[in-house]
């Protein structure tokens, strides 16, 4: 038993149920930020891009991607699927299957519509931009960065919906955990 600030006491079998909400919590949060940034990008970072001098773009960009795989970014992308798939098998093995089976899906949904279009597209083409030699023709970078934002921008966008998809089936979920466990409270 482990004893409360306030005296109550607390089975170890009440822990489990409180780490496994604390990590669809974790997932909701990180569904949310990683959600946001590629929102970000969609609505306002590529549109930006878009208005600047093609050379100017492409160098911005460049720069971007150099410093994007960071220690801030790395929580929300990779920790999105890993805490919805964690705390999915704790509500399965709390015997709330439906909450489950959602951040199961959440996590499926995420791994399959961002993660997969990041690394087979999104990080391909930015590597391809990274060995690229900025164009003095500004023609030249304009077809370039034409190509290249069009693209890179609907994959982004893709990843932006998944993301935002994975996000809902998290909060979804967390609302029927909530249900089924006030359900069970009932006399």
């Amino acid at each position: 038993m482990t004893v409360h600030h306030d005296g109550s006491f607390r089975s170890a079998a009440s822990i489990g149920p409180a780490l496994v909400f604390l990590l669809a919590m974790a997932a909701l949060v990180c569904a949310g930020a990683i959600a946001g940034f590629f929102y970000a990008y969609s609505s306002s970072v590529m549109g930006g891009l878009d208005a600047a001098a093609p050379q100017a773009a492409l160098i911005a960009m460049q720069g971007i991607n150099a410093t994007v795989r960071n220690p801030s970014f790395a929580p929300a992308f990779f920790g999105t699927p890993v805490a919805a798939l964690a705390a999915g098998l704790g509500f399965m093995a709390l015997r709330q299957k439906r909450a489950g089976r959602l951040l199961l899906l959440a996590s499926a949904t995420y791994v399959c519509g961002a993660m997969a279009p990041t690394f087979l597209v999104n990080v391909a083409m930015n590597d391809a931009l990274a060995g690229l030699s900025i164009p003095a023709d500004p023609r030249e970078a304009a077809r370039l960065w034409s190509d290249y934002s069009l693209r890179w921008t609907w994959w982004n966008s893709l990843r932006m919906l998944f993301s935002m998809l994975s996000l809902l089936l998290v909060g979804l979920a967390l609302f029927v955990a909530g249900l089924d466990a006030s359900r069970l409270r009932r006399p």
